[in-house]
C-alpha cells in the first residue's frame, strides 16, 4: 500500500539525516523532494506545491528540540499535515432513517458492485444491522448475477427485478420490501459506464430523487490516480455525494486519489477496500493512513482487527494450558485461522512499525501459512497434543505427509518450543510472534 509513495518520501528525509538545525536550505531541498514524491504518486501540482509550502512554513517555525533530531520532527508535521490533507480524522456513515437507504454510485470496473457486498456484510457483521442489497444495474451484463453471488457469499437478501429495465422503479419497490421485511438498511447498486456521459448522470439523478437516499457513497478505483479526481468532481457536481470509497488499495496504487480527493471535492473518504475478500473493507482513518505512508505502521488498527476475532472463553482455555505447558500444536491451528480472518497477511505485517520497509519486494500471499498447516495436518492427535515425541522417524514422516523437508519441519518444531516458551512468559497472545515466525520461514513450498 503506497510502497513507492513511502520509499520516496523517506529518501527526501535524508536530507536532513545528520543535520543539527532545521534551516531554510535545508528544508526547501527536503520540499523539493517531496513535491517530486507527491508529483510522481500522481497527485496534481497545485495540492502538492500548497502541501509542500505548508510544511515547509511549520517547519521553520519549530525550535528543535535536544532530544528530537531535524528528521524526526519534520516527519511528525508531515504526518499531521498528510492526515489533514486527507480529511484529519474519520468520518461516520449516516444511518438516519428507517430503512437507512444508501446508494452507491461510480463508474464500470471501479469495483462498485464488490463493494456493495462488502458494506453489507461490515453492516451486518459490525453494526448488527439487517441491510438489502439492490440490483439496480439493469445494463452490464451479469451484474444482477454478480450481486446476487455475492449477497449468498454474505448471508444477506438481494432485492432484483430481472424483467424490469427502470432502475427508479425497482429502487422504489425495494424500499418498499425493506419495509415489510423489516430490512433496516438498503443498498442501492447502479449502474456504471466505461466513461462518465449524460444519460448515466441522468438516470443515477433521477434515483437519487425518487428514493431521497440517506447516503450517496462514490466508489473509485484507486489505481486510476488523478483521473478518479475528476471522476469524482464530475458525480459530485451532479450528485452531491457524501463520501468517497477507494477501492483496490492493496494493488499498484501510486495514491494521488487518496492525498487529492479530499482538497479537490471536499468530501471524506469514508471506506477503503484492501483486499479482495468480502472482509477486505476497513473504515478509513485519515491519521493512520498518514502514519503507514511514512512508514510509521498502525499498530491501533492491527489491534483493532485482532480484537474483531478474539474470543474470551477461548483466550482464557488457550491462557490455562499455556501455564500448564499444555499448549500444542492443534491450539497453534486454531490461533492461525484467527490471524488468516485479520485479513491480508502483508497488509498486517506492514501494520507493525518498521515492517514495511523490511518487506519491500517480499511476495507474502493470503496462504502464508500453508506449509505449517500441512506440517501439523500430518502430524497424528498424539505427536500435534505433545511435541516431545517427535523423533527422526516422525519427523520424516511428516515431512513426506506434507511435501516438505526434514529441515523445515526441524525449523517448525524448534520456533514452535521457542514461541511456547515466549507465550508462557507473556501469558497472552501469541498471534504477533507467528507472523514473525512466517516471516522467518520465508520461502517455504506451498507459502
Amino acid at each position: 500500500m503506497f510502497e513507492n509513495l513511502s520509499e520516496k518520501l523517506e529518501k527526501a528525509f535524508k536530507v536532513l539525516k545528520g543535520q543539527g538545525s532545521i534551516s531554510e536550505i535545508n528544508v526547501a531541498q527536503t520540499m523539493k523532494e517531496i513535491r517530486k514524491a507527491l508529483l510522481a504518486a500522481d497527485v496534481d501540482f497545485k495540492t502538492a506545491k500548497q502541501f509542500t509550502a505548508s510544511v515547509k512554513e511549520k517547519a521553520l517555525g519549530q525550535q528543535v528540540l535536544t532530544a528530537v533530531e531535524p528528521g524526526q520532527l519534520l516527519t511528525k508535521i508531515m504526518r499531521d499535515e498528510l492526515a489533514e490533507l486527507m480529511g484529519s480524522s474519520k468520518s461516520e456513515i449516516n444511518l438516519d432513517g428507517n430503512p437507512t437507504v444508501i446508494l452507491i454510485a461510480g463508474l464500470q470496473g471501479s469495483g462498485k458492485t464488490t463493494f456493495t457486498g462488502k458494506l453489507a456484510l461490515h453492516l451486518k457483521t459490525k453494526l448488527n444491522k439487517k441491510p438489502l442489497l439492490v440490483a439496480c444495474d439493469v445494463y452490464r451484463p451479469a451484474a444482477i448475477d454478480q450481486l446476487g453471488v455475492l449477497g449468498e457469499q454474505v448471508g444477506v437478501e438481494v432485492y432484483k427485478e430481472v424483467e424490469n429495465k427502470n432502475p427508479v422503479e425497482i429502487a422504489q419497490n425495494a424500499i418498499k420490501h425493506a419495509k415489510t421485511t423489516n430490512h433496516n438498511v438498503v443498498i442501492v447498486d447502479t449502474a456504471g459506464r466505461l466513461a462518465i456521459d449524460e444519460q448515466m448522470m441522468n438516470e443515477i439523478a433521477a434515483v437519487k430523487s425518487a428514493i431521497n437516499p440517506n447516503e450517496i457513497l462514490f466508489v473509485v478505483d484507486s489505481m486510476t490516480g488523478q483521473d478518479a479526481v475528476n471522476t469524482a468532481k464530475a458525480f459530485n457536481e451532479k450528485l452531491n455525494f457524501d463520501g468517497v470509497v477507494l477501492t483496490k488499495l492493496d494493488g499498484d496504487t501510486r495514491g494521488g486519489a487518496a492525498l487529492t480527493i479530499r482538497s479537490v471535492v471536499d468530501k471524506p473518504i469514508k471506506f477503503i477496500g484492501t483486499s479482495e475478500k468480502m472482509d477486505g473493507l476497513d473504515v478509513f482513518h485519515p491519521d493512520r493512513m498518514a502514519s503507514r505512508i511514512l512508514g510509521m505502521g498502525d499498530v491501533i488498527s492491527l489491534v483493532e482487527r485482532a480484537q474483531q476475532q478474539f474470543d474470551e472463553d477461548e483466550a482464557r482455555k488457550m491462557q490455562k494450558k499455556i501455564a500448564k505447558n499444555q499448549f500444542g500444536f492443534d491450539d497453534f491451528l486454531k490461533q492461525i485461522q484467527q490471524i488468516k480472518k485479520m485479513g491480508n497477511m502483508k497488509d498486517l505485517m506492514g501494520m507493525i512499525p518498521g515492517m514495511g520497509k523490511a518487506l519491500k519486494g517480499v511476495d507474502i500471499d493470503d496462504d502464508a501459512f500453508k506449509g505449517i498447516e500441512a506440517m501439523i495436518k500430518s502430524m497424528t492427535l498424539e505427536e500435534r497434543s505433545n511435541p516431545k515425541i517427535l523423533n527422526g522417524s516422525r519427523r520424516k514422516r511428516i515431512a513426506n505427509g506434507s511435501g516438505t523437508s526434514i529441515q523445515e519441519v526441524n525449523q517448525l518444531i524448534k520456533q514452535f518450543g521457542q514461541m511456547g516458551k515466549m507465550m508462557k512468559m507473556m501469558q497472552g497472545g501469541g498471534a504477533k510472534q507467528m507472523m514473525q515466525m512466517m516471516k522467518n520461514r520465508g520461502g517455504m513450498p506451498g507459502m
